[in-house]
């Protein structure tokens, strides 16, 4: 993800009804734009801020490289497993109802991505330590990987502004299926995390 702040003036005889009706365009990203008033010797100007600009992650595109802490306190690295592909599947929380039923379908069918020698990662803002518990209460047999500072789900455009309860910078549930090259070749992210991802197009492009 590329983050950063582009701004831009205008003049007040083209103002406000414009203010709010500016949009920065580029191609594969996702905007939020602020504006907030300037006064100089010239009259009233409006500085435009994009506050991030988060890339939607498409099928063809090189996998943005991470490296999280496991359950184990280990440093995993997508690199690690160049050569295989990869199944991500980001969710929002631990120990909650839609998150582990992702999970729990993830962990019953572990024994096909296994036997096609792929890798299954689960990723979340949670803590290695919370992570741990949550799998070791569904015996799950992949690895969980502590986004904490959230900069993996941001570079994978899978990060909820806001949740439930007023929660902001959740992962989104998504799945990415990475090719042998560390090129994605699924991309699924989800904006109602009431909703699962697509299994059988998973468990079909893997294969």
């Amino acid at each position: 993800m590329w983050k950063g702040l582009v701004c831009a003036l205008t003049k007040p005889d083209k103002s406000r009804n414009n203010a709010n009706n500016v949009y920065f365009i580029a191609q594969n990203y996702i905007k939020r734009i602020n504006y907030y008033p300037i006064t100089n010797k010239a009259g009233i100007f409006y500085l435009f801020v994009v506050k991030q600009l988060t890339m939607t992650l498409q099928a063809g595109q090189a996998a943005p490289q991470f490296t999280l802490f496991s359950t184990n306190v280990d440093a995993v690295s997508l690199s690690d497993f160049k050569g295989k592909k990869v199944v991500l599947h980001f969710f929002p929380l631990a120990f909650t109802g839609v998150c582990t039923t992702q999970l729990c379908t993830m962990r019953d069918n572990f024994g096909y991505y296994d036997g096609l020698n792929a890798v299954v990662l689960g990723i979340s803002v949670d803590s290695p330590f919370t992570l741990g518990k949550f799998k070791a209460e569904n015996n799950y047999q992949f690895d969980l990987l502590s986004d904490f500072n959230k900069e993996v789900s941001s570079a994978y455009g899978a990060l909820y502004e806001e949740f439930a309860l007023g929660l902001k910078g959740v992962s989104k549930r998504s799945a990415f299926v990475i090719d042998e090259d560390q090129n994605i070749i699924y991309a699924e992210v989800l904006e109602d995390a009431g909703q699962l991802p697509n299994f059988a197009a998973i468990a079909e492009i893997v294969k």
